[in-house]
């Protein structure tokens, strides 16, 4: 019999700060995911639980604020409760000067100038947003894109913790959210998508999925956003850490211990990967960087075009 399944998702109920996660936690309410205690009080609050039809648990932990912003604080007792869970992911709202409106996105966490990377799982990271394409879909969200974006860490960029202490929470940990400005933040039906979507993330369509490593490109890059939805045959990509060119420059990955932190990266996949895709754009120094890692790895190295005709391309095996 198969072992059912544990996620747990921690989600701003706070209506002066929350502004995507508060509609996302009323919603769930409303809709009666939010029926039975956990028999868990988290930082003060009552852990919310729903079990589906095939045993598979989720549970709901409401935050006064955002668990990145102080995750020194709630991580003994993220350790505590959830250490053993197959998943985890925080909901919150995404904003930037250039960021694109009318997006569900979904981003794997690290702290690329550190080298400092957290767990992630390429599979349920697709499973959860196939199940946001089809409930925008549903819900005839026809205007709205779900996309992924830059592996990055909040919890760094508010100086709220050290980046090393997302190593210290061994399940995989995704951001899981809707951007980028106010008038997305508050489109109920988008955040009806998204709360629909957190109980499908074991949904599984059973393909044969290549891990890849993704590396240059902008902070929402289309190629690698699109291949999150590339199948051929019996067969699709899992897409999870990607190292936007933005952060090999800032974080100098041309040094002597850029190949160590890139290595740190690959290690964090989950079932490893099975080939680096690589911007096209990318300098000279960061494609010697590539090729470095490709050698030790023993995967095959593509361009980002290639990505177009998957059908073309050869993988090895995880390289765990």
């Amino acid at each position: 019999m198969l072992k059912n399944k544990k996620a747990v998702y921690y989600i701003c109920n706070n209506d002066s700060w929350g502004h995507v996660s508060m509609h996302v936690w009323n919603i769930l309410e409303q809709e009666g995911y939010l029926k039975e205690q956990a028999g868990i009080t988290f930082a003060g609050k009552e852990v919310m639980k729903y079990i589906d039809q095939n045993n598979n648990e989720f549970y709901f932990v409401p935050m006064s604020t955002a668990v990145c912003l102080d995750y020194p604080h709630f991580l003994p007792e993220m350790n505590r409760y959830f250490s053993d869970f197959d998943i985890s992911g925080m909901v919150t709202w995404h904003e930037g000067s250039n960021a694109p409106s009318n997006v569900l996105t979904v981003h794997s966490l690290g702290d690329v100038n550190s080298g400092v990377f957290g767990a992630v799982k390429p599979r349920y990271m697709r499973n959860l947003m196939l199940a946001m394409n089809r409930n925008k879909k549903e819900l005839g969200l026809d205007d709205y894109q779900v996309v992924t974006e830059a592996t990055h860490w909040s919890g760094v960029h508010e100086e709220q913790g050290a980046p090393h202490l997302l190593t210290k929470y061994p399940v995989a940990m995704m951001d899981i959210e809707i951007g980028s400005d106010e008038s997305s933040w508050n489109n109920i039906t988008a955040c009806k998508a998204l709360a629909h979507s957190l109980t499908q993330i074991f949904v599984d369509d059973e393909k044969r999925v290549h891990n890849l490593l993704c590396i240059g490109g902008v902070h929402f890059d289309p190629n690698f956003a699109e291949a999150v939805f590339t199948e051929w045959g019996n067969e699709a990509f899992g897409v999870s850490h990607i190292m936007a060119n933005q952060w090999l420059v800032s974080g100098a990955y041309e040094n002597e211990t850029g190949f160590e932190r890139a290595c740190a990266c690959i290690d964090s996949i989950d079932g490893g990967i099975e080939a680096i895709v690589f911007h096209d754009k990318l300098k000279g120094c960061y494609k010697d960087l590539v090729r470095k890692l490709s050698e030790k790895y023993q995967i095959p190295i593509y361009r980002h075009q290639k990505l177009r005709n998957p059908e073309e391309m050869e993988f090895t095996q995880g390289i765990k």
